[in-house]
């Protein structure tokens, strides 16, 4: 089953849509005029069952078919990154310090090509929910989203999302059943000593070579208290003391990334840290505080839905272009907040050849976005046959 027809002529409309996106990006939730381009869009769609201020910018619009049957969920990630563009785009972003380098101005073009193809046909039982939520990269707008209410407001009884991935063959799905995202914790590490000349350390309490033993000692939580054949990434990412070369500062500060699929390791990693960070505090004579911040817990697909979503990828791209056993990724998304409330299952698609994500070169490549419009509308069809 190819990108259906009419999604296909819409591909000059879905990459207009998407790189005026482009070049007005907005941050965490402060979405305003994203959200207000997404409704404006539905309305000429003729979706009028729109619900806004949602975690602030985000809102959920409802196509509903006319027929019995239940809501399916679909979502898409509207904000984006605190970073300068490098593309020299035509479309590049218009506001510094800002843009969309994670692709999301791609994820809600391709649910927007999506709506406007249900809104047509509606060739579907029941209704679907299109989810447009703020704030994924900073701040947990989908978990904002769940604890407003949205999933049990609208009925949802699944729910669906996908990101693309640059690098990855163009037109290809990859994912799998169980965890396919990580849960990201951070680490917040303040080291108070006694500044002084550098000339004279005796007089002083360095703070730098403590930090230094604590980032190291970090490294083997991995290699030496936690079980090989399980995932665990710790990077420590940000050491920040002094401002001179005959200064021995007074405090340093030490951050890290931690990065797992087991909530039993996570206890493990926190603990252990602690430990480290108290007797090497101890062993130099410094004040340490460490604060173990938890954040996005990790992605997990329900298996039966993982199936049936990697099957509906199968009649859109064809079987050789779907991988439904994957390898999980270190990375982390606000999507497992819903995963946690319905079931439902998380794909990525590739993008082809390009820079990465996060990268100030990215952009979004948009030969894939009439895939994943049409991948999106092909799921509701299939789950809620009319």
């Amino acid at each position: 089953m190819p990108i259906i027809n009419s999604i296909a002529a819409l591909a000059d409309d879905m990459t207009a849509w998407r790189r005026h996106l482009h070049a007005h990006p907005e941050l965490e939730f402060d979405c305003h005029e994203t959200a207000a381009f997404v409704e404006e869009r539905l309305r000429e769609f003729g979706i009028t069952d729109i619900h806004t201020g949602i975690a602030k910018t985000g809102l959920v619009a409802i196509i509903d078919s006319g027929r019995p049957g239940p809501t399916i969920g679909l979502r898409a990630d509207m904000d984006a990154l605190p970073m300068d563009e490098i593309t020299g785009a035509d479309h590049a972003s218009t506001v510094k310090g800002k843009m969309h380098a994670c692709g999301h101005d791609g994820h809600t073009t391709m649910l927007l090509g999506a709506a406007k193809y249900l809104a047509e046909t509606k060739n579907f039982s029941g209704r679907v929910a299109l989810i447009f939520q703020p704030a994924e990269e900073d701040g947990g707008g989908g978990e904002v989203m769940v604890q407003e209410g949205a999933m049990d407001r609208f009925g949802i009884e699944r729910v669906f999302a996908i990101h693309n991935v640059p690098g990855a063959p163009l037109g290809q799905f990859f994912t799998r059943p169980g965890p396919i995202m990580a849960a990201v914790d951070t680490v917040y590490l303040n080291i108070k000593g006694k500044g002084g000349h550098g000339a004279y350390p005796q007089d002083c309490i360095d703070p730098i070579p403590p930090a230094l033993a604590m980032a190291q000692a970090f490294q083997t939580i991995v290699s030496r208290n936690h079980t090989p054949s399980e995932d665990l990434v710790i990077s420590v990412t940000q050491i920040h003391s002094g401002s001179a070369s005959n200064i021995i500062p007074e405090e340093a500060f030490l951050n890290a990334t931690v990065r797992t699929f087991n909530p039993e390791v996570q206890d493990m990693v926190e603990r252990r840290m602690g430990e480290i960070v108290a007797g090497t505090a101890a062993a130099f004579g410094v004040e340490a505080e460490l604060i173990y911040e938890r954040g996005y817990p990790a992605t997990v697909n329900d298996t039966s839905q993982t199936e049936f979503a990697a099957d509906v990828a199968r009649d859109v791209v064809g079987a050789a272009h779907v991988v439904a056993d994957a390898g999980a990724e270190m990375g982390a998304e606000d999507f497992a907040y819903m995963l946690q409330a319905r079931p439902g299952a998380y794909l990525f698609l590739g993008a082809g050849e390009g820079a990465g994500l996060h990268h100030p070169a990215f952009d979004f490549n948009d030969e894939i976005a009439p895939i994943g419009a049409t991948y999106f509308a092909r799921l509701v069809e299939t789950a809620q046959p009319a």
